[in-house]
């Protein structure tokens, strides 16, 4: 990726790949000629949210665009590393949980609601997200993404 944009091409790659073969569409189209670094730069700079976390049992964030970092209120090293679940608040994780079950079953859902809190404590509902297994060329699942199109602040 180009300088000054964190994370690792080949794990966008691996998300947008991921995307494009379970969901059937792009998260971004590809440019004619664009290389993957300047395919990765623009989804770091999307105008939709972008994450990604492990697929340990306590997942953590692998991955934040610069919309993401914005609607949790933290910054690249603030994300990647913390505790994917740390994302909701405590009444709103055992649904998340159930949720994600969901998408390591289906391989993707595409109509995810849900309520998220950011560092400072406000709330915001993620609107219409769609969420989908990240699958390595073996085949392995390793984690899982999530595109936020939409979100809206509560209270």
């Amino acid at each position: 990726m180009k300088p000054g944009v964190p994370g690792s091409t080949a794990h966008v790659m691996l998300m947008a790949a991921s995307h494009q073969r379970l969901v059937g569409r792009p998260l971004l189209a590809r440019s004619p000629g664009e290389s993957d670094e300047a395919l990765a730069g623009r989804l770091y700079t999307a105008h939709f949210g972008l994450l990604s976390h492990d697929d340990r049992p306590d997942p953590c964030f692998t991955y934040a665009n610069l919309v993401a970092q914005q609607l949790f209120e933290r910054s690249w090293d603030e994300m990647v590393g913390m505790p994917s679940r740390r994302s909701a608040e405590a009444p709103e994780r055992a649904e998340r949980e159930r949720f994600l079950a969901r998408v390591a079953d289906k391989g993707y859902v595409d109509d995810y609601t849900g309520i998220r809190v950011a560092k400072s404590g406000r709330r915001f509902r993620i609107l219409r997200a769609t969420i989908w297994n990240l699958v390595d060329a073996s085949g392995r699942r390793i984690g899982q993404a999530a595109s936020i199109p939409a979100w809206e602040p509560l209270g």
